[in-house]
């Protein structure tokens, strides 16, 4: 899915975010020595509906490989995404 949105690395808050209308959509982590917990994916009710949580863990994984980390899905959203993309299976 291609999307405008931008990504945001709050390394202050210890998430991804999307600012859309007004809005904030995240997903938060905490990092284990180079292993990036992801234990919350939120997408505000306004913005529902339009693949903006799947495009955004898309984004993550995309960061979080250009960086030569890894990840432990902690989130079900995450687990589910992991599941049925395979491709992303080498960031655990």
């Amino acid at each position: 899915m291609d999307n405008n949105y931008e990504l945001i690395h709050n390394t202050a808050e210890n998430q991804y975010e999307y600012h859309i209308e007004g809005h904030k959509a995240r997903l938060v982590y905490e990092n284990d020595n180079g292993v990036l917990h992801l234990t919350h994916t939120f997408v505000p009710k306004e913005l529902g509906g339009r693949g903006i949580a799947g495009a955004l863990v898309k984004d993550v994984f995309a960061d979080i490989e250009k960086q030569g980390l890894k990840m432990k899905p902690a989130c079900s959203y995450i687990v589910n995404y992991v599941e049925k993309h395979p491709e992303f299976e080498n960031l655990l």
